[in-house]
C-alpha cells in the first residue's frame, strides 16, 4: 500500500521524513503545542491527506483502465476480487481522511496534542508517529486492555 511506503521514508541524508516533511526539532524550554508545532502538524496532516486523495484518484483511473469484460469466468472473478480488495482499502482510507479532517479542525481550534481522556500532553514523537492520535500512550494502552477483556481476545 502506498501510504505505508510514504509514511516514513528515508531521504538521501538517511533521516526519516513524515509525508515528505522533516521531524520537528524541539527547542529547549519550548512551550508544548505552540504555533510552530501546530503548523508543523497541520502540514503533516495536509500532506498525508493529499497522498491519500492521490491514491484514490489512481485507483479510479486504474479501475477504469483495467475494467474488462472477460469471457472466462475465472478471469472475471479474479478481476472482481482485485477490485473488491482495492475498494475495501479505499474505504478504510476514506475513513482515515475523515479522521484527518477532524484532526485538522482540532489543530485550528487549539485542541490538538492533548489526551481526550486525561488531558496530558500526547507528545511530539507520538503525534509524528500517529498524527491523528487523541489519546496519550497510557490511556491508549488502558483502552486496548479493556477492549481485549471485553472481546476476550
Amino acid at each position: 500500500m502506498a501510504t505505508a511506503k510514504t509514511k516514513a521514508k528515508a531521504d538521501s541524508a538517511g533521516s526519516a521524513t513524515l509525508h515528505g516533511l522533516s521531524p520537528y526539532v524541539e527547542k529547549k524550554n519550548e512551550e508544548y503545542m505552540n504555533e510552530k508545532q501546530r503548523e508543523h502538524f497541520k502540514e503533516i496532516l495536509k500532506a498525508w491527506r493529499r497522498e491519500l486523495m492521490e491514491e484514490v484518484d489512481r485507483t479510479v483511473m486504474h479501475m477504469k483502465d483495467e475494467a474488462a469484460n472477460f469471457p472466462d469466468p475465472a478471469d472475471r472473478a479474479t478481476q472482481e476480487e482485485e477490485f473488491s480488495l482495492e475498494l475495501r482499502t479505499r474505504d478504510r482510507e476514506r475513513k482515515l481522511i475523515k479522521k484527518i479532517d477532524k484532526t485538522l479542525v482540532r489543530v485550528e481550534e487549539d485542541d490538538y496534542g492533548f489526551c481526550d481522556q486525561c488531558g496530558v500532553d500526547i507528545g511530539i514523537r507520538r503525534l509524528e508517529a500517529r498524527p491523528t492520535a487523541d489519546l496519550c500512550v497510557d490511556c491508549k494502552t488502558l483502552d486496548e486492555i479493556k477492549e481485549r477483556q471485553i472481546t476476550g481476545g
